[in-house]
């Protein structure tokens, strides 16, 4: 079986991102860029299951700027076999990436697309589910636990209410949930290995796919600055200010 996983290069999940000054966007001048962290789950997940036997191969795929050969390189030194970049310096939408992954699906045949639920730049979580109603494929979204088994694969999901499993016959889409696992640290000499895997670069034409925006963003602002607290001397000041605000 083959895992395709796409990753996404986003902003540092440890860097506070910043508005740029007519608002149009962020500013990721000077940025440290990194993969997506759930993205990155999906990579640690399509591992464990290649080395639990039951895949032979993994290909990664992102859909961005020639820097993005960073983010793959890192999924190749994670363990990933090879890469493919779609390249294109603009903005592409969910709905654009699902139309670019479902082309790749059909050409590389995978048993299993497995993604991260959202990508922390813009938290839509909607390529996964995207994809699979393009491809009439069956979709385990949220996964907590994954478990390949023969033809099929159970998902626990993360719902509202806890946990709901299902089993999917494969081919089928899996997006993955923080608490799926803990990805691994790519070691020195497999990083080294990295850079000599395959990594193929293509663009949205070469799949036939329109990446023209549909939405238009208008502003961008930072979320207020929350407001300093006040101390009260005990529970009564406490209730009187309560009253005071209308709150009780």
């Amino acid at each position: 079986m083959k895992i395709l996983v796409p990753v996404k290069r986003v902003i540092d999940y440890n860097v506070k991102p910043r508005v740029k000054a007519d608002g149009s966007g962020v500013d990721l001048a000077n940025v440290k860029m990194s993969m997506n962290p759930f993205d990155e789950i999906a990579i640690e997940e399509a591992i464990r299951i290649k080395e639990a036997g039951k895949a032979e191969e993994i290909v990664a795929v992102s859909v961005g700027p020639a820097k993005a050969q960073e983010t793959l390189r890192t999924a190749l030194a994670m363990g990933a076999d090879r890469a493919i970049l779609v390249e294109t310096d603009e903005d592409v939408e969910p709905l654009a990436v699902a139309k670019i992954l479902k082309a790749i699906a059909e050409e590389e045949q995978p048993g299993l697309v497995m993604l991260g639920k959202q990508s922390i730049s813009d938290d839509s979580n909607q390529t996964g589910q995207m994809l699979a109603a393009l491809m009439g494929r069956p979709q385990g979204t949220f996964a907590n636990t994954v478990e390949v088994d023969g033809d099929s694969v159970v998902v626990k999901r993360e719902i509202d209410g806890g946990l709901e499993t299902v089993k999917l016959t494969m081919p089928a889409i899996v997006t993955t949930d923080l608490r799926l696992n803990e990805p691994r640290y790519a070691s020195l000499p497999n990083i080294m290995k990295a850079k000599k895997k395959p990594l193929d670069t293509k663009t949205p034409a070469d799949f036939g796919v329109d990446i023209a925006p549909r939405l238009t963003t208008t502003n961008v602002s930072e979320p207020p600055v929350r407001q300093a607290g006040e101390k009260v001397e005990d529970v009564a000041a406490l209730v009187e200010k309560i009253k005071a605000l209308g709150i009780a």
